[in-house]
């Protein structure tokens, strides 16, 4: 399950690894832009489909669970904020933040997956390496949320350059990194000792 051998011009094949990488980037994540459709309303539960189907169980389940991990977070942090119905978090000033489906990191998951399963590599490592990725942006987007809400309760001028800007490409920034991890420490040494025992032979 990856992407078949492409022949590069001469002069882009140093490059292949990382043009690759950004086509399947890209490539996954229109799919999901132009397939996965969510509300952005301001209720407890989200109505989020996949052609049609109803698919909203795992981020509502996701938005509750992220909600709950960032609250306890922040109060153990000493922040006095609080958590309403509808995963509100209300500051004692009345500022407020809703955790939506969209803030789940699902999507983020989801292109990390693509990246690696699509990409070259062993299946028997990509079998670790998957789950690895994924608990990394797991605990990523807790960092993220937790310190969002915690930084605009003094701060709330903030919210937009922290929500659409610095944490978002951070995210991406994040996933390039593990696929260089994957690249240079396993997918290219696999591929050379390969070679290696093809000439041998």
């Amino acid at each position: 399950m990856h992407l078949p051998k492409i022949k590069f011009p001469e002069k882009l094949e140093p490059f292949k690894g990382v043009i690759l990488f950004a086509v399947i980037l890209i490539g996954s994540n229109f799919f999901w832009k132009y397939n996965i459709k969510g509300d952005e309303a301001f209720s407890l539960d989200s109505i989020v489909s996949l052609w049609g189907m109803n698919i909203s169980a795992p981020f509502n389940w996701m938005a509750k669970h992220v909600a709950h991990l960032s609250i306890f977070i922040l109060n153990v942090l000493g922040s006095e904020v609080i958590l309403k119905p509808g995963n509100i978090f209300q500051h004692s000033n009345g500022y407020t933040v809703q955790i939506v489906w969209a803030c789940t990191g699902l999507k983020q998951m989801y292109i990390f997956f693509c990246i690696i399963a699509f990409y070259r590599g062993p299946w028997l490592k990509k079998l670790w390496f998957i789950p690895l990725g994924l608990f990394v942006v797991y605990l990523f987007n807790i960092f993220r949320i937790a310190f969002i809400i915690g930084a605009v309760e003094q701060h709330p001028d903030w919210f937009h350059f922290l929500h659409l800007y610095a944490f978002k490409y951070s995210f991406y920034l994040i996933i390039f990194l593990m696929w260089v991890l994957w690249e240079e420490k396993i997918a290219r040494k696999t591929a050379t000792k390969n070679i290696s025992n093809t000439e041998v032979e």
